[in-house]
């Protein structure tokens, strides 16, 4: 009849299920956090005042790379460098106007790709020796088994 059991005893373990009560509760809080901090941006904080936003120029018309994409230093203190970290100059065709606007670096990608492939190498060894260190455990019992069953012969 032991087979018959659908739920691993292991899984019903207090340690287990506070295990899992904390990693849902942090993910569930990790979620719904991000979902507050977006409603509260898009909302903003500031109601005294009913300003229409100032749409940048590249938004709304064709617009020409004049600085490419580079680092924002101390000097450049604009909305745009606030985004990425990066920032390129920009000339709209019909207005005339030089504007910054925040881009994506191929530096910081290949970084963060980088970076990724690292996190990614680690989980997969990390896993594969918590499958090694299982099946080894798993065929310790297994032969644990046995050996209580030939011994009761």
């Amino acid at each position: 009849m032991e087979g018959d059991c659908r739920i691993p005893v292991a899984c019903c373990r207090p340690r287990v299920l506070m295990l899992h009560a904390l990693f849902w509760g942090l993910v569930s809080l990790r979620v719904f956090g991000a979902a507050l901090l977006s409603e509260e941006k898009s909302t903003g904080t500031d109601t005294g005042t009913c300003q229409t936003p100032v749409v940048p120029c590249w938004l709304l018309e064709e617009f020409v790379v004049t600085e490419e994409c580079v680092r924002c230093n101390d000097f450049n203190s604009q909305l745009a460098c606030r985004q990425t970290g990066y920032v390129e100059r920009v000339n709209c065709s019909r207005s005339s106007k030089e504007e910054y606007k925040s881009c994506r670096s191929t530096l910081m990608e290949e970084h963060l790709f980088w970076k990724f492939e690292a996190a990614m190498l680690a989980l997969m060894a990390f896993f594969a020796i918590l499958v090694v260190v299982r099946q080894r455990r798993l065929d310790r019992l297994a032969s644990e088994k046995v050996r209580r069953q030939i011994e009761s012969i």
